[in-house]
């Protein structure tokens, strides 16, 4: 029995073992990447961090108003972020204001949003 391999995938095992061999130790870099993105695919947290983009820093009740949430909701990804290094708070009062830790978050957020703006397809 001949077995179909589907389009998308090669038939023999390496093309370039030379590339391979280059590519393959810098894979280690990336552990860790992987929970910036975790914590940016919900949809939720999303949206806070790209509100947090758009303003220099934000209320939690504020957060809550532009999402349609509860301020405790908005706490809680707000809390995530921080947690995850995305978001960073000061306190004044009563009130807790949060805003995008550095400029690599909010280029991030950008250059993600920007290109979901393109369209694209296979």
């Amino acid at each position: 029995m001949i077995k179909k391999v589907p389009k998308d995938m090669c038939e023999i095992t390496c093309f370039d073992e030379e590339m391979v061999e280059r590519v393959k130790p810098k894979m280690e870099e990336m552990n860790g990447v992987e929970l910036i993105f975790k914590a940016l695919s919900d949809a939720t947290r999303l949206k806070v961090t790209y509100a947090l983009t758009l303003e220099k820093e934000l209320c939690v009740c504020d957060v809550a108003n532009i999402l349609g949430t509860t301020t405790a909701t908005a706490s809680h990804h707000l809390r995530y972020l921080r947690n995850m290094g995305l978001a960073k708070y000061r306190k004044e009062g009563k009130l807790v204001f949060y805003s995008i830790v550095d400029e690599h978050v909010r280029q991030l957020v950008s250059i993600a949003h920007n290109h979901s703006k393109e369209g694209w397809s296979e």
